[in-house]
C-alpha cells in the first residue's frame, strides 16, 4: 500500500498537468483553471507524502507502546522455544 499510495500522489502532480494533457487544477473560488506550477505542485504532492509517513510512523509507535504496556507485543520465551503452533493452538504444524 506505501508504495503504490506514494506513487499515486506524486503521479498526480504529473498527470494534472496542463502541458502533459491534464485538466490543471481547478480554482473553486473563480470557477476557472488556476495558473499551474509544476514545481510548486510537485512540492505540495512529496510534502503530503512525507507528512502521512511520518504521521503513520508516529500514531503506529504510539500504538504499539500502548499495546507493549497493556498486554505485550511478545509471547514468552517458552513459547517461542516450543513453537507457537503448539503453545496457542495445541497442535504441531508439521508432522516429524
Amino acid at each position: 500500500h506505501a508504495v503504490g499510495g506514494i506513487f499515486g500522489a506524486l503521479a498526480t502532480g504529473v498527470f494534472v498537468n496542463p502541458a502533459l494533457g491534464g485538466a490543471g487544477v481547478v480554482d473553486y473560488v473563480a470557477n476557472g483553471v488556476a495558473a499551474y506550477d509544476f514545481g510548486a505542485q510537485m512540492t505540495a504532492q512529496a510534502t503530503a507524502v512525507v507528512t502521512a509517513i511520518v504521521l503513520s510512523g508516529v500514531v503506529s509507535f504510539i500504538a504499539f507502546k500502548i499495546i507493549d504496556v497493556l498486554i505485550g507485543l511478545r509471547v514468552s520465551e517458552e513459547s517461542e522455544r516450543e513453537g507457537l503452533d503448539t503453545s496457542a493452538h495445541g497442535e504441531r504444524a508439521y508432522h516429524s
